[in-house]
């Protein structure tokens, strides 16, 4: 089984004291009828590598003692993140401390600056991922969307059970089912 994974919100926290609907809003661009995130200018860029320090980032340690679970059971796991190229010292910085690459077995981010759900739903087909976990429900309805045969799990703190025909609510990564 191939399962993919999402890294902010799945593996590494937003900030402290800084609301997730905050950050939600910074990262889309609001229009009507399509789904489309924003590429910051110059001064949010430098702002965004500030807060992206590990100081302000920390590790959700549960949900990596998690993965190693699901990594016993002969699956092959992959990260993959939409975190633009103006990050790419950052996240190598996080990747390297947290030893991320050894339990990964690939990692594949969006340093060409793609729009995110596009990018992410290119990787997924490319690597015939079967399982994808990630914490922004609009993003996992346009991949649930376009990958029917996928199951996808929404990481949240409240919604549980079937959002979908292809989607499940979960609030823990231990509630993945692995058949």
């Amino acid at each position: 089984m191939n399962i993919g994974f999402d890294l902010d919100k799945i593996f590494i926290d937003y900030p402290p004291f800084v609301p997730d609907s905050l950050v939600n809003r910074l990262y889309r661009r609001e229009t009507s009828n399509k789904l489309e995130y924003r590429m910051p200018g110059k001064a949010e860029r430098t702002l965004r590598v500030f807060s992206h320090h590990p100081l302000f980032r920390p590790v959700i340690k549960q949900n990596i003692s998690e993965l190693k679970k699901i990594k016993k059971n002969n699956c092959k796991i992959y990260l993959i993140s939409s975190r633009f190229g103006f990050l790419k010292k950052r996240t190598e910085s996080l990747i390297n401390k947290n030893g991320f690459s050894t339990i990964f077995d690939g990692l594949y981010f969006n340093y060409d600056n793609e729009q995110p759900h596009l990018f992410k739903n290119r990787i997924i087909k490319k690597l015939k991922i079967n399982t994808y976990i990630h914490d922004d429900i609009n993003t996992i309805t346009y991949l649930a969307a376009q990958n029917k045969n996928i199951k996808f799990y929404w990481l949240n703190s409240q919604k549980l059970g079937k959002l979908d025909v292809n989607i499940n609510g979960i609030t823990s990564i231990s509630q993945i089912s692995l058949k």
